[in-house]
């Protein structure tokens, strides 16, 4: 996640929105934020209805509770134009992503 920290100007600059979605309470996503240094988009909170959210993207772990990392880029229209899920230890491509973005224009 800290990509996208770094990275930030670059999605705000082709016009997009960066948000973070965890199946977390609010207090869990605060410290993990903070311990990453701190985070410069907002962090949701998907925790009740637990994982409702990631339910509709399909991406909530049934058998963890868990959400799979998972990138969606979604048009101004709220259709789904791009949707990578990779290994959380993984970095998201972030080149992919603003190729997509880049798409929309």
């Amino acid at each position: 996640m800290t990509a996208f920290r770094d990275t930030n100007y670059r999605f705000q600059k082709a016009n997009a929105q960066v948000l973070g979605i965890s199946t977390d309470q609010v207090p869990t996503n605060e410290a993990w934020a903070k311990s990453m240094g701190g985070l410069s988009y907002p962090l949701l909170s998907d925790h009740w209805p637990h994982g409702y959210a990631c339910s509709l993207y399909s991406v909530l772990r049934r058998d963890t509770g868990q959400a799979e990392r998972a990138i969606f880029v979604i048009d101004k229209a709220g259709k789904v134009a791009y949707i990578d899920i990779h290994n959380t230890s993984a970095q998201p491509p972030t080149d992919k992503i603003m190729a997509a973005l880049d798409k929309l224009k």
